[in-house]
């Protein structure tokens, strides 16, 4: 479930989902919130050249009742949108300054991401790993990473659970999930073809299954039980998934220690039993 009080947020993750005269819209209200709060219904239409009616569908396909219900809530974010904008890296820019965008584009994504995150589906996230027989984690590329860093966290505490970051693996193992057990596939775009069919291959066979993407018409989304939505934008220099990655890690980690706290007992006893078995690896 998404917060209809995080306009911009929302639209930036809906925006691949949207028809062709509704991007149209949206790519305007994005790039101008502060001059379309201001605007009549039809003073937008002739911008963006749409109709009337396709820019009220537009609205309540973003989830407002209507323009004007979406207009307040713009206005009530704008405030919080009038921050410094560092652009995008250019090919000419100094290390110091390459850090400070790059910085900036983190922070904004964690903070996004925690204005987006439903606190709802992050509780039935948890209620399902702790109870769960198994967990499976699914991703590639960088989100396998992401998946690998789960499984890290979530074996020292005592969960079954493994990552997988293979193909072939992810569906067959999939195939091999039931009812109480838990598949949680990560893609930052969630249009990832492989990662999609193995998440309804766990769906089929009766797992919960469980997103974190950052758009929440993919077909990700589609496939899960259990949404949870990261906002971060990767850009040209920007588009190995550097926020994006920083925003899904930060997502496990609420769910890690949200298992914890619900379990604490067992688990600092996982946590003293591991410290201990690696203590003479450190000088």
């Amino acid at each position: 479930m998404l917060d209809n009080s995080n306009c911009l947020i929302r639209l930036r993750g809906l925006l691949p989902s949207l028809r062709p005269s509704e991007q149209k819209v949206a790519e305007y209200v994005l790039a101008h919130p502060d001059k379309v709060v201001h605007l009549s219904i039809t003073e937008l239409s002739q911008i963006v050249g749409v109709s009337d009616a396709a820019i009220v569908k537009f609205a309540q396909r973003i989830g407002y009742k209507g323009y004007q219900d979406l207009k307040i809530n713009l206005a009530q974010e704008l405030p919080q949108t009038q921050e410094p904008v560092y652009g995008e890296i250019e090919l000419d820019d100094p290390i110091g300054l390459v850090k400070e965008k790059l910085f900036h584009a983190n922070i904004l994504a964690l903070q996004d991401t925690q204005n987006l995150l439903d606190d709802r589906a992050l509780q039935a996230a948890v209620a399902a790993m702790i109870s769960a027989q198994r967990i499976d984690f699914y991703g590639l590329g960088a989100s396998g990473i992401v998946a690998e860093d789960a499984q890290h966290k979530f074996l020292r505490i005592g969960l079954n659970c493994n990552a997988y970051i293979d193909t072939h693996m992810q569906a067959s193992m999939a195939a091999l999930l039931g009812k109480g057990d838990v598949a949680v596939g990560i893609s930052h775009s969630g249009q990832t073809k492989d990662i999609v069919a193995a998440m309804n291959i766990a769906k089929e066979a009766g797992a919960t299954t469980i997103c974190i993407t950052n758009y929440p018409g993919s077909e990700i989304a589609k496939a899960a039980k259990i949404r949870l939505f990261t906002s971060s934008q990767e850009t040209t220099l920007r588009s190995g998934a550097i926020a994006s990655r920083i925003a899904q890690l930060s997502v496990i980690d609420v769910l890690y220690i949200g298992v914890i706290l619900k379990r604490y007992e067992p688990t600092m006893d996982c946590l003293e039993k591991t410290r201990k078995a690696v203590s003479d690896k450190r000088y």
